[in-house]
């Protein structure tokens, strides 16, 4: 008997974080590295919120909370909830984590039985197949590809739907691709689900905030009233707030559901950090008004970062509707041989090649579950964007 659990064999680890960690060691060895494979903002926290924490520091709110977070921060959220999304959760019906990831995995956790399906849309953020393994279940990827704006069909999910299937893991706007899916498309999956009572739905709305060019955006159980019983609502403040090191993510959903979802947590992290807590009180029941202006910095990122790639020989970026990926395809170059004499033969070696020849860190499509593609997260400075984009230009030029 080996001493390593066996679920750790089927298990895969970040792709995101390996290249994060490749272009740090590289930087460490003194070669000139853009690392674009991370996905937090550049933004600093802004400053009422960073005095939120001093201050519940200072006032000695340093001790253990509840489980699941403090009963002023999840007012907040159900307040914000009904805010800004048409949903009415009591604060009983809201579970705050050590951000978005737990909030999904403990989900996952308290309702997998063995051989129990859940379907994630691929491309996929990499750790959502990888956790339903973790907790005994299996992933059924459904493929939304590129000629469907990397967003599922109703047709899609509905063959995908089996007698077994439990969860539906929707993601929008979407990390890897920045595909983000109107009302109408929204509701279509819903009209599905309806039809299909054991089916529930894991909305991991994270970019919600990060939209562009006057798309609006809509959440399942919003779209579909009727869902809300069966619906875990998932957001947090990492993204928007510029609060990726907080590590505060929270989900709201039926009671049961959230009472299952802190029983995992109680015996395993129990309450996320005290100080961050009350900093994210702060940041959903402050000012607001950053929020655009930081969408606005994003947007202007996001259209050099696509008009610059789709200069590139053999890349087609397409244009995302929201979060802060681009997912452009490198199915130009496959075939072609790199500097180092090596032959481009997916889009693993074209990422592998591209960090050799120039420097520049970006994460392979396959690891989201689609190739030959890969991701750009943009959450960086213009300049280094605009150098990154030029050494990939350079990169795809002399290739032969």
């Amino acid at each position: 008997m080996g001493f390593i659990a066996d679920a750790l064999s089927r298990v895969k680890p970040s792709a995101t974080i390996a290249v994060t960690n490749k272009a740090a060691e590289l930087k460490r060895a003194g070669r000139d590295v853009i690392g674009l494979g991370a996905g937090e903002p550049d933004f600093d926290t802004p400053e009422n919120i960073k005095e939120a924490a001093i201050k519940a520091i200072r006032d000695g709110k340093t001790k253990y909370t509840a489980v699941d977070g403090i009963p002023e921060l999840k007012e907040a959220i159900a307040a914000k909830f009904a805010r800004e999304n048409n949903l009415a959760y009591k604060p009983s019906q809201v579970s705050v984590s050590n951000g978005g990831k737990q909030v999904l995995y403990n989900a996952l956790v308290a309702t997998l039985n063995p051989g129990d399906e859940v379907i994630v849309p691929a491309p996929y953020w990499v750790s959502y197949p990888e956790m339903v393994l973790l907790c005994g279940g299996t992933p059924v990827v459904v493929s939304a590809g590129a000629e469907n704006g990397f967003k599922i069909t109703a047709e899609a999910l509905e063959a995908a739907i089996t007698p077994k299937t439990k969860w539906l893991i929707f993601n929008s706007p979407s990390n890897p691709t920045g595909a983000a899916y109107t009302r109408a498309e929204v509701k279509a999956l819903t009209d599905v689900l309806v039809r299909h009572p054991h089916v529930w739905v894991m909305s991991d709305d994270m970019y919600e905030h990060l939209v562009y060019d006057d798309f609006v955006f809509t959440t399942p159980a919003e779209v579909e009233p009727s869902l809300i019983d069966r619906t875990l609502t998932v957001n947090g403040v990492s993204k928007a707030y510029a609060m990726t090191g907080w590590r505060i993510g929270y989900g709201a959903g039926p009671d049961s559901l959230i009472k299952a979802m802190a029983k995992v947590q109680s015996q395993s992290t129990s309450n996320p950090s005290s100080i961050s807590q009350w900093a994210a009180v702060e940041a959903l029941n402050g000012t607001q008004d950053f929020i655009p202006k930081n969408a606005l910095l994003f947007k202007d990122r996001r259209d050099l970062v696509v008009s610059m790639l789709n200069q590139a020989r053999g890349i087609q970026c397409p244009t995302p509707e929201g979060a802060f990926y681009v997912f452009p395809s490198c199915a130009g170059t496959i075939g072609l041989t790199a500097p180092s004499g090596k032959v481009i033969e997916n889009d693993e070696a074209f990422v592998t090649e591209l960090l050799e020849a120039e420097g520049v860190a970006v994460v392979q499509g396959s690891a989201f579950g689609l190739g030959p593609f890969f991701r750009i997260s943009y959450a960086t400075s213009n300049a280094a964007l605009e150098e990154s984009c030029k050494r990939i230009q350079r990169f795809c030029g002399n290739l032969r």
